[in-house]
């Protein structure tokens, strides 16, 4: 075939046009490729400049850049890494060497070719991920004032920024306090503008009671001269916190509310609602809704309130104090004025007591000092009070307790038969006093209790969990001691009325109360030590003991 003489095959025309078409669109293609990586290579130092200056500019500060880098795999991506912000000074002392203003883990972004030939740099949305805050001390923000927009340019515009677990740090120099921290899992913010409010959106967990808090509202226009009165608003919602996390009490909290003002006098109104608010000592639920107008000072966390309206099941109280962050032990100070103006004493009870049903019902006001320090115990172990309170209409549930109170009244008012006669009297009791309460025992001052023909004043404790009462003091009774009984008890006790009769009473003997919620102990309290008047009375005391202790089981309360 070889000596065919035969010819290969020629291309057409055509074909040759297209290989050439082909070998033409390829070496664009490479040129391109070659143009881009120029472009990215030249880009990445320029863009990384313009990050810099516009930082730096912005914040008049020290910008420091770990890494940085441009990306043509998911379309012109911006990143970088370890990005500092530093101030005139350290903003926290707190943590070991010197922190940043502002610090961020990583951060990245997309913009086009053509942007990089444009001044400012627009760039629709950056994301940030560990974005810290470190705001300085009130005493410090003065270095503040000069981080603005002086000289230099703003090289890049940013309409959005994402970030993920950013945390802010208010730092104070305030002896006894330590910095409040801020931890936000999701905060998104538009028209960041330098002379423009902030809109964000904020998603944080609250750290004790643990619950999550959803934000929106508007931040700014930041005032650097004076930082404190940059405006803040917007509205909130708390759910799901779990009060179980505060040692000592229980419940699911919900709470929703807005907000308005300037950084350091926050307006506050709000209400919670907790369907099953209960404290350890009793674990009995019932139901807690609060209104709430507070004054927040956003710079260090302190709260006024002022006030606050508590409803348990249907008791109304109100209170108005504090709550502040203290350094030893750390955590918050609670200082609250309490008042009830009409209340119902067994609503309380149900909270505070394990007893059930409640040990009484009737009406209460009360006035009190609350002081709640931080620390482990549990809250009834922490909690401090001291006030004054009056229970009117009281009846006891306990039909063993009324029944005895039923009796002394009758007695009291020289009517024994009727005490005798089983028949329910239910005679209404009145109570006041005054009391302190340390370590979940309250320590009465005074304490006056009264019924119809008979009142007793008293001193002594009573435990929280109902297992101590140790109350001493004396009864002033309207009858004579022998027309407190009936029959040859009368006669006997005749001889011994001038001994008890005295200041105006029938009859006043000493007496106490012991025992345990379940089993309390009511009776005559000659064996304990008490002030006497003087030797001669003591000794007629004595004389008319032995009488008064015959009709003491007919007698004693």
């Amino acid at each position: 075939m070889a000596g065919s003489g035969q010819k290969p095959p020629r291309s057409s025309p055509r074909s040759r046009f297209w290989y050439w078409i082909g070998g033409m669109v390829l070496l664009m293609a490479i040129a391109a490729v070659i143009a881009l990586s120029i472009v990215v290579s030249r880009a990445e130092p320029i863009i990384r400049a313009r990050v810099i200056e516009t930082l730096s500019t912005k914040f008049k500060a020290k910008v420091e850049l770990d890494g940085f880098s441009v990306s043509l795999l998911k379309g012109f991506e911006v990143s970088g890494k370890g990005l500092r912000i530093f101030g005139a000074s350290d903003p926290n002392n707190h943590e070991p060497g010197v922190q940043p203003l502002i610090s961020v883990a990583e951060f990245r972004f997309r913009t086009g070719i053509a942007d990089l030939f444009r001044s400012p740099m627009h760039v629709d949305t950056v994301h940030v991920k560990a974005l810290a805050l470190n705001l300085p001390p009130r005493e410090q923000r003065s270095q503040m004032k000069s981080m603005g927009p002086k000289g230099g340019k703003i090289r890049i515009v940013v309409d959005k920024l994402v970030c993920d677990d950013t945390q802010l740090v208010i730092n104070t120099l305030k002896p006894g306090k330590l910095p409040l921290e801020f931890d936000i899992a999701s905060l998104r913010m538009t028209s960041i503008g330098p002379d423009d409010p902030m809109h964000f959106d904020a998603d944080l967990t609250n750290p004790k009671p643990v619950g999550n808090v959803l934000s929106s509202g508007s931040f700014g226009p930041w005032q650097p001269d004076s930082p404190r009165d940059t405006p803040v608003s917007g509205t909130y919602s708390f759910n799901d916190a779990d009060l179980g996390t505060i040692k000592g009490i229980a419940g699911i909290l919900s709470s929703t509310g807005k907000y308005h003002g300037i950084l350091d006098n926050i307006v506050v109104d709000g209400a919670t609602d907790t369907p099953d608010f209960r404290i350890a000592i009793s674990g009995r639920p019932v139901p807690l809704h609060t209104d709430f107008h507070a004054i927040v000072d956003g710079t260090n966390g302190d709260t006024y309130l002022q006030p606050v309206k508590a409803k348990i099941l249907n008791t109304w109280m109100t209170a108005n104090g504090s709550v502040v962050r203290i350094k030893d032990p750390k955590g918050h100070l609670v200082e609250l004025d309490v008042v009830i103006e009409r209340g119902k004493i067994d609503d309380l009870l149900k909270l505070a007591i394990k007893t059930d049903p409640p040990i009484m019902a009737g009406t209460v006001r009360l006035k009190t000092k609350l002081t709640l320090p931080p620390g482990d115990p549990d809250v009834s172990n922490r909690i401090k009070l001291s006030g004054s309170f009056q229970v009117s209409g009281a009846h006891f549930s306990n039909d063993k307790i009324q029944g005895k109170v039923d009796a002394i009244s009758m007695r009291s008012q020289g009517k024994p038969k009727l005490a005798e006669d089983n028949i329910a009297d239910n005679v209404a009791s009145e109570l006041k006093g005054t009391f302190n309460l340390v370590n979940g025992t309250i320590d009465f001052s005074q304490l006056r209790f009264q019924v119809p023909g008979t009142q007793v004043n008293l001193t002594g404790i009573y435990s929280l969990d109902g297992n101590q009462f140790d109350f001493h003091g004396k009864a002033r009774l309207d009858a004579k001691l022998s027309h407190m009984v009936t029959g040859w008890k009368s006669i006997l006790l005749k001889p011994a009325d001038p001994f008890f009769s005295k200041h105006g009473a029938g009859t006043e003997v000493p007496v106490k109360i012991t025992g345990t919620k379940s089993e309390p102990h009511f009776g005559a309290d000659f064996g304990h030590k008490e002030d006497q008047d003087d030797g001669k009375e003591k000794g007629s005391k004595e004389k008319g003991k032995d009488q008064s202790n015959k009709a003491h089981d007919d007698t004693k309360e």
